[in-house]
C-alpha cells in the first residue's frame, strides 16, 4: 500500500468520527479556521492532533520542567513546576471535553501550550520583565506564548499552528474568552488546576493551615486535593452540558474565586514563601540590563538588526530561561569566579 493510499484510510476517517460523534458545538478539524501559511494536510493525523504533537516537541515545552510554579527553589520533589501544572491543566480539560463531546484533541494542544511562554521564578518574572521600563507594554504570559509558537520555535518560523489553538492560547488569560468552547474549557480548567495544586503545595510547605481555608468553599469542594478537583470538574460539566458556552454553576464559580482570593492573600502576595521574590526580580532585571546594554552577547538567532527592536530579543532570551539557567547566567555574569589555586 503506498502512503497515499493511507489518507483516506486514517486523517479522512478520523475526520469522520469527529463530525458523527462530537457535539453541534464543538470544533471540528475539517473545518479548522486553517493555518497562517497552507500546508498540505497530515495522511495519519488530523490538524488538531498534529499541532499538539508539534507544541510536544518544541525546546519550550521541554523547559518547563524547570520553571517555578509558584514556590522558589522549593526544598523537596513534590512541588508543582511549570510542566506539572501543564500536564495537569491537560489532564482536566480533556476529561471535560470528553464529557461534554467536544474536540479532545484541540483541548489538549491549548492546553500543552498556553504557558509555553511564562518566564522564570513563575510569575514575578513576568513582573520582573515588566518593571525594567523597556518594554512599550506590560509583559504577559500569554501573548508571549504565542509569540513563541508563532515566531520562536522552528527555527524562527514558528509551528504554524491553526488558528483555534493559537487564540486558545492568546485567550487563555486576560479579557478575552477565546473562540472555540475548547478554548474556554482551558481557561477555567487553569484555574481549576492552579487553586487546588497551589493549596496543596502550600500546605505542604507549611504556608497555609487547611483549617484555616475559606470553610464555604471547603463544604462544597471538598479538603482532600481529588476530591476538590473532581467537584469542580463535575460542578462545570453539569452546568455546561448541551449549552453553547463553558461555565459553572453559581455557587461553584463563587468559590473558585474565593479560594483564589486567598491564594493571592496568603501565598502569592503575602506569605513567607514570596519573601525571596525580590531576588529573583534582581537576578531578572540584572540579567535585561546586561544583555540590553550588550546586546551582541545575546545568542545570534536573539540578535536583530533593529537597534529600536532590541528589547524584543532581549525579552525572549529572559522569558524563555528555566529557573537554574538564569540564576547560572547571574553568577557567570556577576559573581567573581572562584579562586583557583
Amino acid at each position: 500500500m503506498n502512503v497515499e493510499d493511507l489518507e483516506p484510510l486514517i486523517r479522512e476517517r478520523l475526520e469522520a468520527e469527529e463530525d458523527s460523534r462530537l457535539s453541534e458545538y464543538a470544533a471540528r478539524s475539517s473545518h479548522s479556521m486553517g493555518r497562517e501559511r497552507a500546508e498540505d494536510p497530515c495522511v495519519m493525523r488530523t490538524a488538531f492532533m498534529r499541532d499538539r504533537d508539534r507544541i510536544i516537541h518544541t525546546k519550550a515545552f521541554r523547559r518547563l520542567k524547570h520553571k517555578t510554579q509558584v514556590f522558589l527553589a522549593p526544598q523537596g520533589d513534590h512541588y508543582r513546576t511549570r510542566l506539572t501544572h501543564t500536564l495537569e491543566v491537560m489532564q482536566i480539560s480533556r476529561t471535560i471535553a470528553r464529557c461534554l463531546s467536544l474536540n479532545e484533541d484541540l483541548t489538549e494542544a491549548i492546553a500543552l501550550g498556553h504557558d509555553l511562554g511564562h518566564t522564570p521564578f513563575g510569575h514575578i518574572g513576568e513582573d520582573a520583565l515588566t518593571s525594567t521600563g523597556r518594554l512599550p507594554a506590560p509583559f504577559n504570559h500569554n501573548e508571549q506564548s504565542v509569540r513563541v509558537v508563532q515566531v520562536l520555535e522552528g527555527s524562527g518560523k514558528g509551528l504554524n499552528l491553526s488558528r483555534e489553538v493559537v487564540d486558545g492560547i492568546l485567550n487563555h488569560t486576560g479579557a478575552d474568552m477565546p473562540r472555540t468552547l475548547e478554548g474556554q474549557i482551558v481557561r477555567t480548567a487553569d484555574r481549576i488546576a492552579y487553586v487546588s495544586h497551589d493549596i496543596d503545595d502550600a500546605v505542604r510547605a507549611g504556608v497555609l493551615d487547611p483549617e484555616d481555608l475559606p470553610m464555604a468553599s471547603m463544604q462544597l469542594f471538598g479538603n482532600n486535593p481529588r476530591k476538590r478537583i473532581n467537584a469542580m470538574v463535575q460542578d462545570m460539566i453539569a452546568a455546561s452540558m448541551d449549552q453553547p458556552e463553558i461555565k459553572m454553576s453559581e455557587d461553584g464559580w463563587n468559590s473558585l474565586l474565593e479560594l483564589r482570593s486567598y491564594l493571592h492573600e496568603k501565598v502569592y502576595t503575602g506569605s513567607t514563601a514570596k519573601s525571596e521574590n525580590h531576588k529573583a526580580i534582581h537576578v531578572l532585571t540584572a540579567l535585561f540590563e546586561y544583555y540590553f546594554e550588550n546586546p551582541g552577547d545575546l545568542p545570534k538567532e536573539f540578535i536583530s538588526a533593529d537597534s529600536s527592536l532590541k528589547w524584543q530579543g532581549v525579552t525572549d532570551y529572559i522569558a524563555g530561561m528555566t529557573d537554574q539557567f538564569a540564576l547560572a547566567q547571574y553568577e557567570r555574569l556577576f559573581l567573581p569566579s572562584a579562586w583557583n589555586s
